[in-house]
């Protein structure tokens, strides 16, 4: 029995996972071989039911229409929506949209909530996240040209941005911008919430991941901000909290991605298996009766038990402490998961030959644009850096000094 799950979850967990079975793999091969928005109307279908079913936003509180599951809940959730690159966006919990419902849960005026997260909550519109610039490395965000000035009821709003993912197609962005440029490091910038509609914003192009240049809610945008007008009433939270507001949508959200990355990992080991037995080297001599296959099954196996572990006892500690109490967990979790999900996934393919480079499995999928979860949300490097000068400030030795 896992000690994680409640009897919250041993209820509805069973009807998550053969909704995934059932109604969202099967979808799997049209997309892999098609568009995210030509599939869009039998995905809308499949948020219908989910709503039927009283599944939907589940990591919303209930009087939000959601099920009011803890983080610690919700992670085991993600995990079995994982399985699939269509499971969150069908029960509307996908990023970023989530962490935008969160931020906007939490911090937005109520003006703000009902234009932009009541409508997002019920899956009528999607947002986007526009953090990352391509002039200054991401792993110091403190390095940021995109400024918004206050101009009386208004702020200017000039910058390159891209990884905007899923901006294609989305009502509204939540952008960082330098608003307070002589301010210490981390107080300097600020929040807007900004309408795709507004004057001056272009969608430069959706970035090709690995050749695979994505559409609609699978994308990853450049874009640019010239002289943009966002009203000062869009300003979400306080001028110079955008870097407090962004660690608020961090934390959850390392735990959202790396039990989705679990999620992945067992479906692939399962795809590794399921091959390992069907595929024969000669009569009688199936891939499983090797043993280099069989190491790496066990080791596939090992690896994922470790990390769920490892995951929800974090989140845990964050339901029960917060996540200023569990942040050496939380870099420790981002960089182990996220090798786990690439040492799994290439096993994988490895083991399913020249089928798993194609997209008639959806390993390759996965390897593609899974990759980028050992850079994006901070390098493994800096969260290892981040762990290891916290072990050694223990034992009396200062990294910086």
């Amino acid at each position: 029995m896992n000690i994680f799950h409640t009897d919250r979850i041993k209820s509805i967990l069973p009807q998550i996972r053969s909704f995934v079975a059932e109604e969202i793999i099967p979808l799997e091969k049209d997309y892999l071989h098609g568009t995210f928005r030509a599939l869009e109307p039998r995905l809308h279908a499949l948020r219908s039911k989910v709503k039927e079913k009283g599944l939907w936003t589940p990591h919303l509180p209930e009087s939000d229409g959601g099920l009011g599951l803890t983080l610690t809940e919700f992670g085991i959730v993600s995990e079995e929506l994982g399985r699939s690159p269509l499971g969150h966006y069908v029960f509307n919990c996908q990023a970023p949209d989530i962490g935008n419902m969160e931020l906007l849960h939490q911090f937005a005026t109520e003006a703000q909530k009902h234009t932009f997260l009541e409508p997002l909550m019920r899956g009528e519109i999607r947002s986007c996240f526009s953090m990352t610039e391509p002039e200054f490395a991401g792993s110091n965000p403190v390095n940021m040209a995109t400024t918004a000035v206050r101009e009386g009821d208004e702020y200017i709003l000039n910058g390159h941005k891209w990884f905007t993912s899923s901006a294609d197609g989305a009502s509204f962005l939540v952008v960082m911008a330098v608003t307070n440029p002589e301010a210490a490091p981390h107080k300097r910038a600020s929040m807007l919430i900004m309408p795709a509609t507004t004057e001056g914003y272009t969608l430069v192009r959706n970035i090709k991941i690995m050749g695979d240049e994505g559409d609609s809610y699978a994308s990853h945008a450049e874009v640019r901000f010239e002289n943009c007008r966002v009203p000062a009433a869009n300003l979400l939270g306080n001028e110079g909290a955008g870097f407090a507001l962004a660690q608020h949508r961090l934390g959850p959200g390392r735990i959202h991605h790396c039990m989705r990355f679990i999620g992945i990992a067992e479906r692939a080991l399962e795809l590794m298996c399921r091959y390992a037995i069907s595929r024969h080297l000669a009569p009688g001599k199936p891939l499983a009766s090797r043993q280099s296959i069989q190491m790496w099954i066990a080791e596939s196996r090992a690896e994922i038990d470790a990390a769920r572990y490892m995951v929800l006892h974090t989140a845990d500690g964050i339901d029960k402490n917060g996540a200023q109490a569990m942040k050496e967990s939380i870099s420790t979790i981002k960089f182990f998961v996220a090798n786990m999900l690439q040492h799994v996934l290439d096993r994988a393919i490895q083991v399913h030959g020249a089928l798993g480079v194609t997209d008639d499995t959806v390993l390759a999928y996965w390897y593609r644009h899974e990759r980028a979860a050992r850079i994006y949300d901070g390098p493994d490097e800096v969260h290892k850096t981040v762990l290891a000068r916290n072990i050694l400030k223990s034992y009396g030795y200062d990294i910086e000094q």
